[in-house]
This record gives C-alpha cells, sequence and structure tokens, in this order.
C-alpha cells in the first residue's frame, strides 16, 4: 500500500507548487508595507519655496499614503487572480478486518473552462488602473492644496505687512494731530478720530497676525506637521497666473484623473460581467487514483470526470447584476466627463475674473489710490485738508490693497483648481 501511497502523495504537494510557481512570473511580487502611520516631514527652519513645500506634501502626506497602499493592494490582488484552483487528494478506507479491507487514493484537480481565469485576471487588472487613477487624482489633490494653502501664506505675510504700514502711518497721524492740537490749528475732537482709527488699525495688526499663524498651520498640515518650522514662504504674490486657452483646458479633459478612475471602473465591471457569464459554463474537476483491494489482493486504477449540471443555479441573476453595474458605470462616467466640463468652465471663469479684477486694481485704482492719500497727508500737513480727508484716503488706500490681494488670492486659488481637475503634473503645478 506504501508503494502506491508514497508517489500519490508527493504528486500531491508537488504539482500545485509547480503550478503556482508558473503563474507567479506573470506578475510582479509585491512586498507589503511597513505598518504603522504615515511618515511626517519636519520642515526647515530657513525660508521655504513651492517646489519644498510640494515635495514635502507628496512624500509625507498621509491621504497619499493611504492610496499607495490600496494600489499595492490591488497588485495583490492581481497576483492572486492569476492562480489556479489546488488539487485535492482524497483517501477513503472501507471495511475494519485487515483481510477484506479496500483502501482508495484519489487525486482530484478542478479545470476552469470558459475564460474564467483571464477574466478575474482581466478584473482584477482594471482594478489596478483604478486604483493608480485614485493615487493620481489624490496626488493632484494634494498639489492644489498646497499651492492654495502656499499662496494663502504669501497672502497673509502681505496682508500682515500692509497692516504693520498701515500701524505706522496711523501713528504718524496721530501724532501730527497732537501736535496740531497743540499748536491750536485743529480741535482736540479731530486727535480722538485720529487715535480711535489707530486702535482700528492695530485690531486689525492683530487679526494680520492670527490669519498668518493659521495659514501657516494649515500649509505645514498637508505634510503632517502640527508645528511649522519654516520662517517665512518665498514667491511672489503678485504674480498672476496664466489664462490658458478653454478650448485646450477641454481637450485635457480626457486624460483627467477622475475620467481615468471612472473608465477603469467601466472596463472592470464590463471584465465582471464576463466573468459571470463565464461561470454559467461548469467547471470540471479530473480524478486520477488507484484502490487496493486486500481481498482480491491487487490494485485498480481510479479515472474519474465530474461536472456539475446546472439545473437549478444558471447564474443568471449574477449576470444581470453585472450587466446593471456595467451601465452604472458607463452612466457615471457620462456625468464625470459633464461634471468636469462644468467645473472646467467655471474655474476658468473665476480665475479670468480674478486676473482682470487684480490687473485693474494694479494699474488704475492702486495707483490713485496711493496719490490720493499722498496729496491728503501732504495737505494736512500744510493745513490745507482736515484729518478726516486723512483717514478717508487711508482707509481708501487699505481697502484697494486688501482687494487686490483678495483677486491674487483668488486667482491662484482657480488656476490651482483648474490644475486638481485636469491632473496636471508637478513641474506644471510649481510653474
Amino acid at each position: 500500500m506504501y508503494r502506491f501511497l508514497l508517489p500519490l502523495s508527493l504528486a500531491a504537494c508537488v504539482f500545485p507548487a509547480a503550478a503556482q510557481t508558473a503563474a507567479v512570473p506573470q506578475h510582479p511580487a509585491v512586498t507589503p508595507a511597513a505598518g504603522g502611520q504615515a511618515p511626517r516631514a519636519i520642515d526647515a527652519a530657513g525660508p521655504l519655496t513651492l517646489p519644498a513645500a510640494l515635495r514635502m506634501a507628496l512624500d509625507a502626506n498621509a491621504d497619499l499614503a493611504a492610496a499607495r497602499n490600496e494600489l499595492q493592494a490591488a497588485e495583490a490582488a492581481v497576483l492572486q487572480a492569476g492562480a489556479r484552483p489546488n488539487p485535492a487528494l482524497e483517501l477513503s478506507v472501507e471495511d475494519r478486518r485487515r483481510e477484506t479491507r479496500e483502501t482508495t487514493i484519489l487525486l482530484s484537480q478542478p479545470v476552469e473552462l470558459g475564460g474564467k481565469r483571464s477574466a478575474r485576471v482581466q478584473a482584477a487588472e482594471h482594478s489596478r488602473a483604478a486604483a493608480a487613477a485614485e493615487l493620481d487624482a489624490k496626488k493632484a489633490e494634494i498639489r492644489a492644496a498646497v499651492i492654495t494653502a502656499y499662496f494663502d501664506v504669501l497672502a497673509a505675510q502681505e496682508r500682515l505687512r500692509l497692516a504693520e504700514e498701515s500701524a505706522r502711518i496711523a501713528q504718524r497721524g496721530t501724532d501730527a494731530a497732537a501736535r496740531r492740537v497743540t499748536a491750536g490749528k485743529i480741535s482736540p475732537v479731530d486727535e480722538t478720530r485720529a487715535r480711535v482709527a489707530e486702535s482700528g488699525v492695530r485690531i486689525e495688526l492683530t487679526q494680520a497676525r492670527s490669519e498668518l499663524v493659521l495659514s501657516r498651520k494649515r500649509l505645514a498640515a498637508l505634510w503632517g506637521n502640527p508645528a511649522p518650522q519654516f520662517g517665512h514662504a518665498e514667491g511672489q504674490i503678485d504674480a498672476l497666473p496664466e489664462l490658458p486657452l478653454l478650448m485646450e483646458l477641454h481637450a485635457r479633459r480626457a486624460a483627467a484623473p477622475a475620467v481615468l478612475r471612472a473608465r477603469s471602473e467601466l472596463d472592470r465591471r464590463q471584465s465582471l460581467a464576463q466573468l459571470e457569464s463565464s461561470r454559467r459554463i461548469p467547471d470540471v474537476t479530473i480524478s486520477l487514483g488507484v484502490k487496493r483491494s486486500e481481498e482480491l489482493a491487487r490494485n485498480q486504477a481510479i479515472v474519474g470526470v465530474s461536472i456539475p449540471l446546472p439545473l437549478f443555479d444558471t447564474n443568471r441573476g449574477n449576470v444581470l447584476e453585472a450587466l446593471r453595474r456595467t451601465d452604472k458605470a458607463r452612466d457615471e462616467l457620462s456625468a464625470t466627463e459633464i461634471r468636469l466640463d462644468g467645473d472646467i468652465a467655471q474655474a476658468y471663469e473665476r480665475l479670468d475674473v480674478a486676473r482682470q479684477e487684480a490687473e485693474a486694481l494694479q494699474k488704475e485704482i492702486l495707483p490713485g489710490a496711493q496719490s490720493a492719500y499722498d496729496a491728503a497727508v501732504k495737505g494736512f500737513e500744510y493745513g490745507k485738508f482736515g484729518f478726516l480727508d486723512v483717514l478717508d484716503a487711508q482707509r481708501t488706500l487699505l481697502q484697494a490693497k486688501s482687494q487686490y490681494l483678495r483677486a491674487l488670492s483668488e486667482a491662484h486659488r482657480a488656476r490651482a483648481e483648474i490644475d486638481r481637475i485636469l491632473g496636471a503634473s508637478l513641474h506644471t503645478a510649481q510653474q
């Protein structure tokens, strides 16, 4: 009995290992990621540039780390989808008496028919493509968030500078009003108004400092650092982003991460529908073994084939479900394309309006407001204008500068939104 039991046992152990080894080269090996939290980047204490902020966020952002783990899991699923069914070794003994005992050993191997394995592999590969598109979409989202937060820091730095300058101007105005009151040229009421205006400016200075602290923390949180260390952000807030052609943006929509993700999902659903259709074809199980009869003192070879009869379960419901989910994925792809067209048009309009507003403020309003303020200050010093005129001109100038900063921030935010939708490359985002 042991003369035929040992070879069959060895065959049962070697056969699945050889089949699995033959299937492994078709897919790359996947090394599992180390456990623990996502890495955190600590920014340097010196000045910060936009490329450095982008690099730290792309390397240490927790959401990106999760998306990368999902892609690695999808690659492991592709590896598993290519595995063939394992054989089964069966041993049965009849009769307790040794003289009449019959021992049967069977080695069974299921054989998949109808293209089940190839359809399963295709579905897993499309899932991997969807995970890759999701990773690209997350990268584009992080890039846009970093760019927006970075220019918010630049704008907050500029607002703080303007607030400090306004505080110095208000202080000089208060001192000038006090001197004129002492000289008896103006009423003490004007000095009181000057001090009230100075207090309001100092409140704005406090708010500007708080806004800068919050904007720095929002930026550093993108690479996992709750306490930013960088000194200041380097960059030109007044450098307006370019306005691309709207037709060019719509032409690039087909390669947007959201579209690629929806298209991969459609391909995956189509592969799953093909897989469910192939499951309507029953698999075959081939059996090979030997039967030892002690009473007859001989061995008998056993060859068998097992085929399920699809009389009651024809997998019809799963096929219909897969087809309907394929239709759903197709509709979602169409809806994604329409939605992106609308998002691109809105972001483009926001960028265009912000650029026009910033250019008008820079070329027309700011020079006029600055000239009016300078004339009011000089006229007040010579006694030609009242202090209310100076406060009016100062308030107009500060409002124009604040509006200019808001227009610049909106322009950079709209451009970052366009890059997020289209999944711009890192080089384009840095520009």
